[in-house]
């Protein structure tokens, strides 16, 4: 039994009704019937049916089979996804395939054969299937461009700090389990849940990414749950959502601190029920996805706060990850150095370059606000400003603790010196500088950016 389909009959006469139900329901576990094509829009609704059987006629006197045409086109224009196939007498052939052209899949004549009427409908069905996978690899081709930098990243690591963290993601990453990561910026999240996909079940199927600090509260729903045609003024396709196109996957959803209470509640609902419901349409579209979120923010303070949904982190932290910032983890800096160095040092055809005794020193006594994206970001300023085969001096004593006190009284130079000093009290850490800055983590790190600390 086909457990996964519905299915609606819409036919005048009763009998063919009764004769298609009991038939179908063998094999079908969803099948409604109705004799009243005014019907069909709240069936739609209701049933949200994968295919149709519809007759040609359904007043007495008219065989031309205009009504039959009216109800395919009403259809495929509220439901495209909704395959149809025709019933029809003999004499209504030519224009049951006139039909065919306007969007209806077959057509069977009456009275039928059980096996041609079981033939069609499973054909339609495979149909539909097929057309689904078209689109989610379409809409899955066009996020991949989007991030296909993630997709060549490697994990490297050697501090007994993150050795630990790759055991126990090891342990997590063959579950469904949803995975919290927390961390600075910078700290490699997005690394570690793309690490998490290849070693789980799901390794073949879809990675997903979505950065939730950057999609606008309008464009929310429409980018994780789709859009139907017309939903909205530029929505000129039915296009799939995030949730959809990680179908089997898994999705990351990164900055998922930024999101607001609104939008939290939207999430949840997702969650919970495994379902979305595309902007502009009524049906629900199951979902299978494996969830990995992260943020740099104090999730469980905004909890206290009443700022993030205690049930929201219920749902998305069955397993939480916390990333140690690169200055607690030295070990690392040599080795992501050197991959960085030899990557830049091709991107740039620059041949073998190589760090001085000085540079790496200047490297490892560092103390990297930013993590490793500063490190990689400094490396190819390093490697694009090079002269020769060594790199010698990166310039970093000065960035990281400057002493001197700002000339003058200019505003952006005192904002400078103030963060500068807070970071070293602290020794760069970035929830105790912002709250002797009285800001917080997220205006000093955009401060800290405009800088260039």
């Amino acid at each position: 039994m086909e457990k996964s389909y519905s299915l609606l009959i819409v036919d005048d006469d009763d009998d063919v009704l009764t004769s298609a139900r009991l038939l179908l329901k063998q094999h079908y576990k969803k099948v409604e019937t109705t004799n009243n094509p005014q019907e069909i829009n709240g069936m739609l609704t209701k049933l949200q049916p994968d295919l149709i059987l519809l007759d040609m006629n359904f007043r007495r006197g008219l065989n031309d089979g205009r009504e039959g045409i009216y109800w395919l086109e009403h259809i495929k224009e509220v439901s495209p996804e909704t395959q149809v196939i025709l019933m029809t007498a003999y004499g209504e052939v030519e224009t049951a395939v006139q039909s065919i052209k306007k969007g209806a899949f077959d057509f069977i004549l009456k009275p039928w054969t059980n096996e041609k009427l079981l033939s069609n409908i499973a054909s339609a069905l495979k149909y539909a299937r097929e057309l689904k996978k078209v689109e989610q690899l379409e809409q899955t081709k066009i996020t991949l461009e989007e991030n296909i930098g993630l997709k060549h990243e490697d994990f490297v690591s050697r501090s007994p700090s993150m050795t630990s963290l790759m055991k126990t993601i090891d342990k997590v990453a063959a579950t469904d389990a949803n995975i919290l990561l927390l961390g600075e910026n910078g700290t490699g999240k997005s690394v570690l849940a793309m690490a998490i996909h290849r070693a789980s079940l799901r390794h073949k199927n879809p990675f997903i990414t979505v950065d939730l600090g950057a999609v606008s509260h309008s464009l929310f729903e429409s980018e994780l749950f789709g859009h139907a045609k017309g939903a909205f003024t530029d929505a000129h396709n039915d296009k799939a959502g995030r949730f959809e196109t990680a179908e089997g996957g898994s999705l990351f959803l990164d900055e998922i601190g930024n999101l607001s209470p609104e939008l939290q509640s939207k999430l949840l609902t997702v969650i919970q029920n495994r379902h979305v419901t595309r902007l502009g349409e009524n049906r629900q579209r199951q979902i299978d996805v494996r969830l990995v979120c992260a943020t740099n923010m104090p999730i469980h303070q905004m909890v206290h706060e009443n700022k993030f949904r205690q049930d929201l982190l219920y749902r998305i932290n069955t397993v939480e990850l916390v990333i140690p910032p690169l200055r607690h983890r030295k070990e690392d800096i040599p080795v992501l150095s050197q991959r960085f160095l030899e990557s830049f040092a091709r991107k740039y055809q620059k041949g073998a370059l190589q760090f001085s005794a000085r540079a790496m020193d200047q490297l490892c006594h560092y103390a990297w606000p930013g993590n490793i994206r500063e490190l990689e970001h400094c490396v190819e300023r390093a490697v694009i400003l090079s002269d020769s085969q060594q790199i010698d001096n990166l310039g970093l004593h000065g960035q990281n603790h400057p002493q001197l006190e700002p000339d003058g009284y200019n505003l952006e130079e005192m904002e400078k010196h103030l963060i500068c000093k807070a970071l070293e009290k602290y020794e760069s850490n970035i929830s105790r500088a912002a709250k002797e800055l009285g800001i917080t983590r997220a205006a000093l790190y955009r401060r800290m950016e405009k800088h260039g600390l």
